[in-house]
């Protein structure tokens, strides 16, 4: 085997691995519920539901009741997980009747973000394009930046899904510019993990393996910060304290006060009073 085919071996291992422990944290921390909890979850839900009067609430809690069943990607039966799905689709549909009703555009970009991912769970692209198309438009007409990304992010890995490559690409690009110019760094993080997915389905590991070799720059920068702000604050916090503690005990009202008093023929004596 030549050195070239061994170096392109070792970079597409190095990305099924990094990909693997991305997942694999994603799917921890979905199952920290038990799915007995799920149901416990879903069907005190459900009797709010009932006991709701106002209409304005009740997309909301279907909203929650369909995001316990968008964790579907956790169950492994295949029948269960299907059912998942579909109560999620059913429960987003009741959703989107009650947001229409009071123009909540906001409930209505959430729904059609969870419709999109579950149509494209379920290799229903046209669909998937469709919802995640108005989730676009919807953040686009706020001028919502974060989520105009997102669903970027998410209609360029459908394109990748049914090898429209071109555009896939041409809706990276953006997100790219966006999330650099509005200094997003978790959001260009996502983007650079989107390029090397969609050079990867491309059959390109080398470029592959440089944008994920920026994905996990940009993550590791991000920690420094978080670490580099999280210091900062508790030297703040220590130095407030030295301050307030100098100042406590220099205060003629500390926890116990000094009090010097002689009598006629006797040595001064030390009494402690408090206050």
């Amino acid at each position: 085997m030549t050195g070239f085919y061994i170096k392109k071996l070792i970079i597409f291992i190095l990305l099924l691995l990094s990909w693997e422990l991305l997942f694999a944290t994603d799917n921890a921390d979905s199952l920290k519920q038990s799915p007995i909890a799920m149901i416990r979850q879903v069907d005190s839900l459900k009797k709010q539901l009932q006991l709701t009067v106002a209409d304005s609430l009740k997309g909301a809690l279907y909203t929650q009741i369909a995001s316990q069943y968008l964790k579907f990607d956790t169950i492994r039966n295949k029948k269960l997980r299907y059912e998942y799905q579909e109560a999620a689709i059913s429960n987003t549909m009741s959703a989107i009747h009650y947001y229409s009703r009071f123009n909540d555009t906001t409930g209505l970009r959430i729904s059609f973000d969870n419709l999109a991912k579950v149509y494209h769970a379920q290799k229903k692209y046209p669909q998937a394009k469709w919802f995640i198309l108005q989730s676009n438009t919807l953040a686009r007409e706020k001028n919502d930046r974060p989520n105009i990304i997102n669903s970027l992010l998410e209609l360029a890995s459908i394109k990748s899904d049914i090898k429209d490559y071109t555009l896939a690409m041409r809706d990276l690009n953006e997100a790219l510019q966006l999330s650099s110019k509005n200094h997003l760094p978790q959001l260009e993080s996502r983007v650079q993990l989107g390029y090397a997915m969609l050079y990867t389905s491309m059959k390109n590991p080398v470029k592959s393996a440089i944008a994920l070799k920026r994905h996990l720059a940009i993550d590791d920068s991000i920690k420094k910060a978080e670490e580099a702000l999280l210091a900062a604050r508790i030297r703040t916090a220590d130095s407030s304290q030295q301050v307030k503690k100098k100042d406590y005990m220099n205060s003629s009202r500390g926890p116990y006060i000094a009090r010097y008093s002689a009598k006629p023929g006797t040595l001064p004596f030390l009494s402690l009073s408090s206050f």
